[in-house]
């Protein structure tokens, strides 16, 4: 379909070790172990040599079965030092689908998102229209209705891979209202409605820039591990035209 994905293969149960094995030496060490219904940072392992496989592909599963109800893993190549790119698309019931530019969510910790900003750190040039390009493709590649984010993972090589698409609107569309001047809350409701969406591929242009930060609760007592509590105190900042809370 066009759609560029990192190289990789879906595991199934019966797979012999050595099959595996030999597999993973077709995509190449290091690699990523994942469970198929995984997320927010669940079901990932991260894997540099022979050694460690068998393991890393057994505690997935686990986790797997565990958090999802769902043991299908699958294996792809890690891409080291990635930044991560996503394009907010929107398609309605008319055939029309256009994307909000990017943002950038590659400030992480234990591969969940702790700062979102719009437009990406760094100056993506053509590569904004390209990689939004290939993201309305992927989303009309299954019709795709309704506000839905399209993520990519960018190499350090200047390559870039479909990784997902989160087919709802996700936390960090914020930072995309912020800098385009839209609300897509709204218009997720009206298109909900059949009606058409309310702009064109050429009014989506970024102005200024805007970041999202999530707050985490974590134990410093237990190598911060995320840690569900009782909030104490919580002093928000003063109200300005430019802040949303």
């Amino acid at each position: 379909g066009g759609v560029p994905v990192v190289p990789g293969f879906e595991l199934n149960n019966s797979m012999a070790a050595a099959n595996i094995l030999e597999e993973v030496h077709r995509v190449g060490f290091p690699i990523m172990v994942k469970a198929a219904s995984g997320g927010g940072g669940k079901g990932m392992r991260a894997v540099h040599n022979e050694q460690d496989l068998i393991s890393s592909i057994e505690s997935c599963r686990r986790e797997a079965i565990s958090s999802f109800s769902d043991s299908r893993i699958f294996i792809e190549k890690l891409i080291e030092n990635p930044r991560h790119i996503e394009i907010q698309i929107f398609g309605d019931s008319r055939g029309n689908i256009v994307h909000l530019n990017e943002r950038e969510c590659s400030i992480q910790r234990r591969h969940q998102k702790v700062i979102e900003e719009a437009p990406a750190s760094f100056d993506l040039m053509d590569l904004r229209s390209q990689m939004g390009e290939v993201a309305v493709k992927a989303a009309k590649l299954v019709d795709y209705e309704g506000a839905g984010t399209v993520e990519f993972i960018f190499s350090p090589s200047g390559d870039f891979y479909f990784l997902e698409m989160n087919t709802r609107l996700q936390v960090e569309h914020p930072v995309t209202e912020l800098t385009h001047g839209v609300d897509l809350v709204s218009t997720q409701i009206k298109v909900a409605d059949g009606n058409s969406l309310p702009w064109s591929q050429a009014d989506l242009k970024p102005k200024g820039h805007a970041l999202e930060v999530r707050l985490y609760a974590e134990d410093p007592l237990q190598d911060f591990m995320p840690t569900p509590g009782t909030l104490l105190h919580l002093n928000w900042p003063k109200e300005r035209d430019w802040l949303r809370l």
